[in-house]
């Protein structure tokens, strides 16, 4: 029993170390050496020395070792992993990996995130800021916007354009602002938390739009033309890749493009291509004057190449020429953005309008995927943030105001759940966008995290916006110039459906695509075997099984201590974190490995199999931002109920997803097996607590420094006249007037004032000297405000009709 317990002991460190094969070998020498001194040379010591011997020689000799076990191993995942298309080569390839190839290694190396620098915006970025962007959002009347106009106003539009909003990407060579991406995302949030048309309007030029695939890809004289007059507006840029046939299958476009020879600007003989498109929920569409095309370009006559099928192919194409019909509009949900259909018909193009010219012919796809790897990660997150956070200072200051049964509605525990939540899901947000543009403008291009932020952001802005009408009942559902919150829950679903639906990132871009990019060894043993190097593919077997055989003793080991002993960064308050991080990183990458082993080729098909992987991946991306937002913002103590409800709240999303992972896995017996490796004592994680819950829920209700935190970067103001303002000025009124409030109600509990409308109270009390004349003043100007802000539009017929 004590040899047994010692292999099995010695085994598990070889394992969770990773120890070299060659070195473990030497030491099960040692130990069946020790055994042999010990118990002497019996039959059971003599099969034990020959299934050693039969098994790890040829092991430690890799030219045995690759005809016995890695070829026939090479034979059949060739065989059975399922053809990679063009298409899907450059999704693979778009971008690269940062902290998801760190979770998915199962030991996530905390410095790397560590060592970021935190998000920091430029004086100039923060005067732009302060000045125009604050200007823009002043000017702003979302009501005036979606129900008379169905546009931006003119004066707005001039604004946008004297003061460069559409040139935000744009370098300062080409007129542009040339700022950071966190000032890019600060923009649209800003903006985002004031009106979502407007929002939309300055963020598509500067995410995936010509101006982006210029910068990256076309030729000096494109962008010496384009680039200043997008700048200024001369140009209105809208990008066509979706069509009535191809939405989030781009790369099935039926669209096409003929080289051939035709007549341009009177002149014959010239070389380009006859299009024929036909897109639609193009945003900016109806008012383009140059419009990006993706294509499929043919080449049937062989004049500018070998090939005659060339691919995807991009163009900016000035929409004034002949055969092009733009100009109608979608009407999406309400929202006053321009977005609309256009077609082509037999329009000629010379080659000069492909971007990059011909030395790009075919690259389009792969532009397209470069492009979109960083741009996801900022627009619709940056309005998803900024949405968040209008919502959480609003939603939270009107359940302070209002009031039922003599008390804040706020205080009610139905109340103060989705208070809580919205709290801490907005905190998950902006932490994830900080941290995330940290990374973009240190030089990442984390395609799987621009998926995660896209989806996640959307999702959860959602909920909270859900959260907020649910709270705000009645003043929520009746539109208005006072409802600021009911066109944002109008247009919610269009952040949902565009740049990616939602249902298609989970469940096929977050995991689909990190399973290949992120995992240590994947994608390398891919690549040796379509290249059939079978010395290269052996080696990296063996890593990927040692690498397989770690993660399951150090789930083991982690389970059982909770992960207590795992060096993490952090304070008292954060290091647990960490290491729970670090424990589900290990269960996560161990049944990544099970579902790639046993399910090969067929896993992309498992949508569902994939949408709970990509839940937890996102979950531990998330809490790992949370963290690392907390310590660039100084570790404030107030911030602690929010950074606690986000981490709890996350890590036991994680925990359930990997739970739900269990029953979608084959050959149950082995997975149970691991669900008792990777929980060994049971599930660890709860929700948070109710006394948590009540924590988080305050900071919504409290004028503090956390509030401003957590909203800080959205449009704020005090005029007693608009829909967010009245709110502002309400929510500072009842706060200074709460001590004249509990000196009536004291009052009233003793008898001392009737036990009426507090209004009517008041003047009584002044009268008996209860209260001063400031006091009294003070009470009625908040009950005034208070009213205010809790009431709601109605209409004439005649208005309505209008």
């Amino acid at each position: 029993m004590f040899w047994l317990l010692a292999l099995l002991i010695t085994v598990s460190i070889l394992f969770y170390h990773r120890i070299r094969l060659s070195v473990a070998t030497l030491v099960m020498v040692v130990l069946l050496a020790g055994y042999l001194v010990s118990e002497g040379l019996t039959p059971a010591h003599k099969i034990l020395w020959a299934c050693f011997l039969t098994v790890f020689i040829p092991l430690n000799v890799p030219v045995i070792r690759r005809q016995l076990v890695s070829r026939w191993l090479f034979i059949g995942m060739k065989k059975s992993l399922p053809p990679i298309s063009k298409t899907e080569q450059e999704a693979l390839e778009a971008g690269n990996t940062w902290w998801d190839a760190e979770l998915f290694s199962g030991n996530p190396n905390w410095s790397i995130l560590q060592n970021l620098p935190a998000a920091k915006l430029t004086g100039e970025e923060q005067a732009f800021i302060d000045g125009p962007t604050d200007t823009l959002c002043a000017m702003l009347d979302d009501w005036d916007i979606t129900h008379h106009r169905n546009d931006l106003p003119q004066e707005v539009w001039d604004y946008i354009k004297h003061h460069k909003f559409c040139g935000i990407i744009i370098p300062k060579s080409y007129g542009g602002l040339a700022f950071s991406e966190a000032a890019h995302s600060a923009i649209v949030m800003k903006i985002a938390s004031r009106c979502t048309t407007a929002a939309v309007t300055v963020m598509v030029p500067n995410s995936l739009g010509p101006a982006k695939l210029l910068l990256n890809y076309g030729t000096d004289e494109q962008k010496n033309f384009y680039l200043p007059r997008l700048v200024q507006g001369e140009e209105i840029p809208a990008f066509a890749l979706t069509g009535p046939h191809a939405g989030s299958d781009a790369a099935a476009i039926p669209d096409t493009g003929i080289v051939c020879y035709g007549s341009f600007n009177g002149k014959d003989k010239v070389l380009g291509i006859r299009l024929n498109w036909e897109k639609r929920y193009i945003t900016l569409g109806p008012i383009a004057t140059v419009l990006g095309v993706a294509f499929k370009l043919y080449d049937p006559d062989k004049l500018i190449g070998t090939q005659e099928s060339i691919g995807i192919t991009v163009a900016l194409i000035p929409t004034h020429f002949q055969g092009i019909s733009i100009g109608r509009r979608h009407f999406p949900l309400d929202s006053a953005f321009q977005n609309g259909p256009n077609s082509g018909k037999d329009v000629f193009i010379p080659m000069e309008c492909i971007i990059g010219g011909v030395a790009q012919v075919g690259n389009g796809w792969k532009m397209l995927m470069q492009s979109l790897s960083t741009g996801r990660a900022i627009s619709l997150p940056a309005l998803s943030v900024g949405a968040g956070k209008m919502v959480c200072r609003n939603t939270g200051a009107y359940a302070r105001i209002r009031k039922q049964f003599n008390l804040p509605i706020g205080e009610f525990e139905g109340i103060e759940e989705p208070l809580a939540r919205m709290a801490g899901e907005t905190y998950i947000l902006d932490a994830a966008r900080c941290v995330t543009n940290a990374a973009l403008d240190n030089g990442q291009q984390p395609a799987v995290i621009s998926a995660i932020l896209k989806y996640e952001l959307t999702e959860r802005m959602r909920r909270i916006v859900n959260d907020a009408m649910d709270i705000q009942g009645g003043s929520g559902i009746c539109l208005g110039p006072k409802n600021y919150l009911g066109r944002m829950y109008q247009v919610i679903p269009v952040s949902i459906t565009v740049e990616g639906a939602n249902i298609l990132t989970r469940t096929l871009m977050i995991f689909g695509q990190g399973a290949i990019r992120c995992h240590p060894y994947i994608q390398q043993e891919m690549a040796a075997i379509q290249q059939g190097n079978l010395a290269e593919f052996d080696l990296l077997l063996f890593q990927h099984i040692g690498f397989f055989s770690h993660n399951k003793i150090a789930a083991l080991w982690l389970g059982i201590t909770n992960a207590r002993f795992v060096k993490t960064p952090g304070d008292q308050d954060t290091r647990h974190y960490y290491q729970h991080i670090t424990r589900m990183s290990v269960g996560f990458a161990l049944l990544a490995d099970f579902a790639l082993l046993t399910l090969g080729g067929t896993l992309k098909r498992k949508e569902r199999l994939s949408g709970r992987f990509a839940d937890a991946l996102s979950n531990l991306y998330l809490c790992s931002c949370v963290l690392k937002h907390y310590q660039d913002q100084n570790c404030r103590k107030d911030d602690l109920p929010l950074l606690h409800w986000a981490c709890q709240h996350t890590l036991y999303r994680a925990q359930q997803s990997l739970l739900a992972i269990y029953w979608k896995l084959p050959f149950q017996p082995l997975a149970w097996m691991l669900r008792c490796l990777i929980f060994p004592l049971g599930k660890p994680y709860s929700p948070p607590s109710d006394s948590l819950i009540h924590q988080t829920a305050t900071v919504l209700m409290s004028e503090s420094a956390a509030r401003d935190r957590l909203t800080q970067g959205i449009y704020i103001n005090n005029n007693p006249d608009d829909a967010t303002g009245r709110i502002e000025v309400a929510f500072k009124a009842v706060l200074a007037a709460a001590p004249v409030e509990a000196k009536l109600r004291q009052a009233q509990k003793q008898k001392q004032l009737p036990k009426i409308e507090l209004t009517r109270v008041a003047e009584e009390a002044l009268s008996k000297g209860f209260i001063t004349q400031t006091e009294y003043d003070v009470f009625i100007k908040a009950e005034q405000a208070r009213f205010a802000a809790i009431s709601v539009d109605d209409f004439s017929v005649e208005e309505l009709g209008n």
